[in-house]
């Protein structure tokens, strides 16, 4: 989206010459992954193994020889300050330790049984310490985990409808692909190949409007409310002070379960955003970077949902429940999990990404200021973001007002042609426990020459 706000302060002749300027240097940069993205185009759709790569800024993909710490390697031999961290996959940075040596040691053991192996006791124990919830489930990505406890809340509650936020993101379930558009709730014209109306059984209101959610929770038929704690893919939205604590009372009021997806929220410390804040949801997600790379996700509820999903299970006919695949819970991905909770993920290893982080974002508003442009600068623990308005955004709404794609990717390219990488939407950055304080220099002084070819 662009709106005539997103580009005060620039010129766009500036911004045309620029565009033109940067995919040059880039092409003349990357001789080596120009010819794998060109032996690659006749193999893959879009030339690509995942399309989502393709969403970069970069006139062809950019193709990574190793990754390591907070650092990414390109097959051109460019070192690259990784602030993108495959969009918080490896926000515990590329290949931990810990986590290499006990994924090579369960690789040898073997990786797929359909059974339970001895680190699932351990990361079970430690999933209810960290994140305070008694019970668990596994899945191999947040969208699994979305989606399986989709099917176990309509069946707990025998409701059917889902409330979400608008400009919400929860992976690639179907269900939560409604916008507000002016107002009216509407499916997503990007969803490909939906043939079912998710109007019908999907309800969509505005982030920190209290009396809409109560408005649309009054009608009773609400199964549960799906959010993230703080609204992270449409540009950092946080939620205003008492909001949750409002919310969370209406929707026990009126009979919903609440599930927070903190699969970017773990930024926030140890026991993501509900633990250092005092939420108490019903179920949560976490995805990406609990198995410090490797692809699993986890999802937890209280006792009393668990009792009633497991009634729901045993009432039903005997068959598949929709629920799971064969790769879930594999023996790899708890073996990943363990060494990332028990060794990587820990109390010191978030103080170090704090620290860093403020220090990022106090950085970023700094060189915002100092040349003139009226953006501003969101920080949720070790996760920052710089969105282009004065004031942050209140909504999915007033967030989308601020996307402004075209920039966007025109800063992104800059910025990796001056070896930093951050998400190839948004404006996000997050630190991970092998960034230094160089790496976070080196970022500012990249920063600053975009900034200023910019404004130039």
């Amino acid at each position: 989206m662009n709106t005539p706000n997103t580009r005060q302060g620039l010129q766009q002749a500036t911004l045309d010459r620029l565009a033109a300027q940067e995919r040059q240097a880039f092409i003349t940069r990357n001789p080596q992954s120009q010819s794998l993205a060109q032996r690659s185009a006749p193999h893959w759709l879009f030339g690509v193994p995942l399309h989502w790569m393709n969403d970069w800024s970069t006139p062809f993909s950019l193709h990574v020889r190793e990754a390591q710490g907070a650092h990414v390697t390109d097959v051109d031999g460019h070192d690259l300050v990784d602030f993108c961290l495959g969009d918080t996959g490896a926000m515990f940075g590329h290949a931990p330790a810990a986590v290499v040596e006990a994924v090579q040691t369960q690789v040898a053991r073997g990786c797929t049984t359909m059974l339970a192996s001895e680190d699932s006791a351990w990361v079970g124990k430690e999933l209810t310490r960290r994140f305070g919830l008694p019970l668990w489930q596994s899945a191999l990505s947040a969208s699994d985990a979305n989606r399986f406890l989709l099917r176990w809340v309509r069946a707990a509650t025998g409701r059917t409808k889902l409330l979400v936020f608008n400009g919400c993101y929860h992976g690639t379930v179907d269900d939560v692909f409604v916008d507000l558009v002016d107002g009216k709730p509407q499916q997503r014209d990007s969803l490909l190949g939906q043939v079912h109306n998710l109007l019908d059984t999907t309800v969509v209101v505005e982030f920190n409007d209290l009396p809409a959610l109560q408005a649309a929770l009054n009608a009773g038929d609400i199964a549960c409310v799906l959010a993230e704690p703080v609204m992270t893919n449409i540009g950092m939205v946080l939620p205003e002070p008492g909001y949750w604590q409002a919310a969370q009372a209406m929707i026990k009021q009126a009979g919903a379960v609440l599930i927070l997806d903190e699969t970017h929220t773990i930024s926030s410390g140890t026991g993501g955003y509900s633990s250092a804040h005092g939420l108490q949801p019903d179920a949560l997600v976490f995805g990406k970077p609990i198995g410090g790379g490797v692809p699993c996700a986890v999802y937890g509820m209280s006792a009393e949902l668990a009792q009633r999903a497991m009634d729901a299970k045993r009432n039903a006919p005997p068959g598949h429940s929709g629920i799971g695949t064969t790769l879930t819970a594999n023996m790899l991905a708890m073996a990943a999990m363990r060494a990332t909770m028990g060794q990587v993920a820990t109390e010191a290893a978030y103080s170090h990404m704090l620290a860093l982080t403020t220090a990022l974002a106090q950085g970023l508003r700094a060189t915002i200021a100092k040349h003139q442009l009226p953006w501003c600068v969101t920080q949720v623990g070790v996760r920052c973001e710089f969105q282009f308005g004065m004031q942050p955004p209140r909504n999915g709404s007033e967030a989308g007002a601020l996307l402004d794609g075209d920039l966007e990717q025109l800063i992104h390219l800059m910025l990796l042609n001056r070896g930093i990488m951050i998400t190839p939407f948004h404006n996000m950055l997050l630190t991970c426990p092998a960034t230094t304080t160089a790496d976070i220099q080196r970022m500012l002084v990249a920063f600053d020459d975009v900034l200023q070819a910019l404004t130039a």
